[in-house]
């Protein structure tokens, strides 16, 4: 059994914690809310994500990790497959799912900008691609 920061009982951390305790692609930013760095958690990561207005980050993937959103507003698209040409875009109030090691793109195309919940399970890897 795994304990967290504050043993083994519930913990509330008060908002999302700084961007620069977690792991970051260029065009948006994570800020975690659960992590192992702030409550010990071992098999999820729990943030919250901005990206500014007509924001594009580079190809990526997350590893292991399984990542789910929940756009609060704004919208964004990622892009995948073949030379990232397909893409699904999501809006306030759409749920985001991306599968494991799919190599992506993420974009806020428009002039507003996005917020949403972010998590990963088990952690919020990051991995660049060229």
């Amino acid at each position: 059994m795994s304990t967290s920061i504050q043993g083994t009982k519930p913990y509330v951390v008060h908002g999302p914690q700084p961007a620069s305790t977690t792991a970051q692609t260029p065009g948006m930013e994570r800020r975690p809310g659960i992590s192992s760095e702030t409550s010990g958690a071992t098999k999820i990561w729990l943030g919250l994500v901005t990206a500014a207005p007509n924001e594009k980050g580079p190809p990526h993937h997350h590893g292991e990790a399984e990542t789910a959103a929940y756009i609060l507003s704004g919208h964004v698209r990622v892009y995948f497959g073949e030379d990232f040409k397909e893409y699904v875009e999501a809006g306030p109030g759409d749920f985001l799912f991306v599968p494991a090691y799919v190599p992506h793109i993420e974009e806020n195309p428009y002039d507003e900008p996005q917020q949403a919940v972010l998590s990963r399970s088990p952690d919020n890897i990051v991995v660049n691609l060229e």
